[in-house]
């Protein structure tokens, strides 16, 4: 290994973890959190990490849990904000960290948009009608 090499595991750091987050982060450009078993990680926004020592109640879930989550948290930098978590393994399957966006389709009321695009909703229709005919 060198010294350039990420390695992932249950003791991960927030200097180890920064790099895979922001890497999310610019992919998505939403706010991204990440932190491993054993040590907080970062939060990432605005294509800046403004937390070295993050941890939220919903990585912890996760943490603990070992599964996705998608929830609006009642507590943290972002309660009230829905998120979705989901936990990274390793080649066991054993969780090792848990990675966290803000819940960009959670937060959009989806019936108010389409409600301004009825054409969209008639062509959805549409191909829902026409797969279920073809499949009698």
């Amino acid at each position: 290994m060198t010294e350039s090499d990420i390695i992932l595991s249950q003791d991960s750091d927030s200097d180890d973890l920064a790099s895979i987050a922001m890497a999310v982060h610019k992919l998505v450009g939403i706010p991204v959190t990440i932190r491993s078993v054993n040590h907080r990680g970062v939060c990432i926004e605005d294509d800046a990490i403004i937390d070295h020592d993050y941890t939220g109640p919903v990585l912890e879930q996760v943490l603990r849990e070992n599964k996705l989550v998608r929830t609006i948290p009642k507590t943290g930098k972002y309660r009230d904000i829905p998120v979705v978590v989901a936990p990274i393994h390793d080649k066991d399957k054993k969780v090792i960290a848990a990675i966290g966006v803000v819940d960009i389709i959670g937060s959009i009321d989806l019936g108010l948009v389409f409600q301004k695009y009825p054409e969209v909703i008639r062509q959805i229709g549409d191909i829902q009608a026409e797969k279920k005919s073809g499949a009698k």
